[in-house]
């Protein structure tokens, strides 16, 4: 049948509509415009449009179908009789067994129309006669959760570590790197004990190679990312030319944890993304135990296409195995994660849809820039805002240019989804599971790129929250670094000595350098205010030099890349406060501390960060536009 021309089904569904009053015949051809635009559904379109509700849409369905519609939150069923079959063939072709009858007859919710060709496979799936009853898909789904709310809890925590436990951070330390770091240990201490200025030199000389190389790399490929301009790599001419009708259906993910204060402004935020409602599925994902958030959300007046996704409990309780039993639920042919302050720029999913087109089927996902709306509320934020601009607009750039891994960021990651899966999804024992993800995918052949759009989120305007918020980035770090250097020369042969080095140097080197931060400004302040002499023979004073030269090169490094920020964005005023860049790594190399402690005894502790402290909204500041695309 040609695309546009309705189905005799459709016909009679929507001449069902007209007759029960429920909608106009204005408000039918509206829906068949936008049906013919999108290729959706019906039903679906006129759910998306928020012209029927769902509890109209089932007895309309029943009534087309002559079927009886079914509460799944009441009606009785046998959990055991369900749990013979696949959740999964459940949730993909939109039925489930409630229970068996007395007449021997299993009792199933539908919500397809159970034709001829429907019924016999069902009956051939549980071995025996069905006797349908209506449900939506949504029905259905939130029913699985509750069923299989156990083993999906188990699934989104621990697949990845079934399926290839080196590459989960559920181990902190594998037996051969725990023997080596107390190897080292030993060694150490017997060093300092007989060679003690020997050690001490050897161990300074380490750390400050450790952190210029670091350093050095970093301005090498923001240098590199430099070399893009302000020209939108995809353009408005390009997005305009999608059709609708030729868009995919994209899924989005929220995780929310005790963040019911800013629930309506996620609602408002993400209502604005240009994309037709009904191929666009947002799971807002909610604790169990979360009530508060759950009844903001549920007074927040989401629309019809938002759905509230309860993450069963389980541990460990982070955002990843949120984000994993989303991902089991999800429909869509591309996802993207947002958090809960996020505010996309209006046309992003569909420069993502150009970006993967583009890129091909090896391009599993492509991340969009995050910059903040109260960039100017304090000296903090400011910092925030120089480093976010740094990192998205030369970084990022940097990296894709050059081919190497890209560590991805906690947000407006949108990714294939069928590859994500392949992926095995976020590892819920690393807490910073997109940068990991970032680097799994580069070993197995995949295309990470970035996108010239960006997210407006809510920079931290407080020490203690952005110690904490940081700590859990650097333990995640460290994490990954641990979890990859279970198996080098396997990352070697998977990614490439140039890829294998730009790890080593990205993201075991940046809590290397955090770490060494307060150290090294300590012997430089020794070597500038504190008479050579008394250092001796500890602190030999080419030893200081080198140290002193480091810190010199290294702020001097990170004060300028600052500084660059800035001139992409068009926020001038920010460029003298990358002066204080020294003194914002103080706070990180806190925070590294922090995160270090937390590694060896408390390692899969999820951080929370606290949002909504902000006096200010998105409408203070002007989005300024992104730079980077893939």
């Amino acid at each position: 049948m040609a695309r546009g021309v309705p189905s005799a089904q459709s016909v009679a569904f929507a001449e069902l509509l007209l007759n029960s009053g429920l909608i106009t015949r204005e408000q039918l051809e509206f829906a068949r415009a936008a049906k013919a635009r999108t290729g959706s559904h019906i039903d679906e379109v006129l759910i998306s449009l928020g012209m029927i509700s769902t509890d109209e849409l089932r007895s309309v369905m029943a009534r087309a179908w002559g079927l009886p519609v079914v509460d799944l939150t009441t009606t009785s069923r046998d959990d055991q009789l369900i749990h013979r079959w696949s959740g999964q063939q459940m949730l993909a072709e939109n039925w489930m067994p409630l229970r068996r009858d007395s007449d021997g007859v299993i009792r199933v919710a539908t919500a397809r129309v159970p034709d001829e060709a429907r019924r016999a496979h069902i009956e051939s799936v549980i071995g025996a006669p069905a006797r349908f009853v209506v449900a939506t898909s949504w029905d259905i789904r939130n029913l699985l959760l509750t069923v299989f709310h156990k083993a999906i809890a188990d699934e989104a925590a621990n697949e990845l570590f079934r399926q290839n436990p080196k590459l989960s951070a559920r181990q902190v330390f594998s037996r051969g790197q725990k023997i080596g770091f107390i190897l080292i240990a030993l060694v150490g201490v017997v060093s300092l004990v007989i060679w003690p200025v020997a050690t001490v030199i050897t161990v300074l000389t380490i750390v400050s190679v450790a952190f210029l190389a670091s350093t050095i790399f970093k301005f090498l490929i923001a240098m590199r990312g430099a070399r893009y301009d302000v020209v939108e790599r995809v353009s408005r001419e390009q997005v305009d030319a999608l059709r609708d009708v030729d868009l995919p259906k994209y899924t989005v993910l929220v995780p929310v944890f005790r963040e019911a204060n800013i629930v309506p402004q996620l609602v408002s935020n993400l209502g604005n993304i240009d994309y037709p409602a009904d191929k666009l599925e947002v799971l807002v994902l909610i604790e169990e135990e979360d009530h508060l958030t759950r009844e903001a959300y549920l007074g927040s007046n989401p629309p019809p296409h938002f759905h509230l996704v309860t993450i069963p409990k389980g541990t460990p309780q982070t955002k990843p195995r949120a984000c994993n039993v989303g991902l089991f639920l999800a429909s869509g042919e591309f996802l993207v994660i947002y958090d809960a302050e996020d505010a996309p720029d209006a046309d992003q999913l569909k420069k993502c849809i150009v970006a993967f087109r583009r890129g091909g089927a090896k391009t599993v996902c492509v991340q969009a820039a995050l910059n903040f709306f109260n960039a100017d509320e304090n000296v903090l934020t400011r910092m925030f805002t120089l480093e976010y601009n740094y990192w998205f607009d030369y970084m990022l750039a940097g990296l894709d240019a050059a081919d190497l891994p890209i560590p991805l960021g906690g947000t407006s990651n949108h990714f294939r989804t069928q590859a994500l899966i392949e992926l095995g999804g976020w590892d819920p024992y690393n807490v910073t599971e997109d940068a990991d993800l970032g680097i799994r995918a580069s070993a197995m052949g995949f295309r990470v790129g970035v996108i010239n759009s960006t997210t407006m989120e809510e920079a931290n305007t407080s020490i203690p929250n952005f110690i904490r918020q940081r700590s859990r980035w650097i333990k995640g770090y460290m994490q990954t670094s641990l979890v990859h250097a279970r198996r080098p020369l396997a990352l070697i042969r998977e990614v490439g000595l140039r890829r294998f080095l730009s790890f080593v140097l990205l993201i075991a080197g940046t809590p290397v350098t955090f770490l060494a931060v307060i150290p090294l400004y300590v012997v430089t302040a020794f070597t500038i205010f504190i008479p050579t002499q008394w250092l001796e023979p500890f602190f030999p004073v080419w030893l200081l030099w080198i140290t002193l030269l480091n810190f010199v090169i290294g702020s001097s490094v990170m004060v300028y890349l600052s500084m660059m920020g800035p001139y992409k964005r068009g926020t001038f005023d920010l460029i003298l406060w990358s002066l204080l860049n020294p003194v914002y790594w103080i706070l990180h190399s806190l925070a590294s501390y922090k995160a270090l402690w937390q590694l060896l005894f408390n390692p899969h502790y999820w951080e929370k960060t606290e949002h909504g402290l902000t006096h200010q909204t998105r409408d203070h500041a002007e989005q300024p536009p992104g730079v980077v695309a893939s």
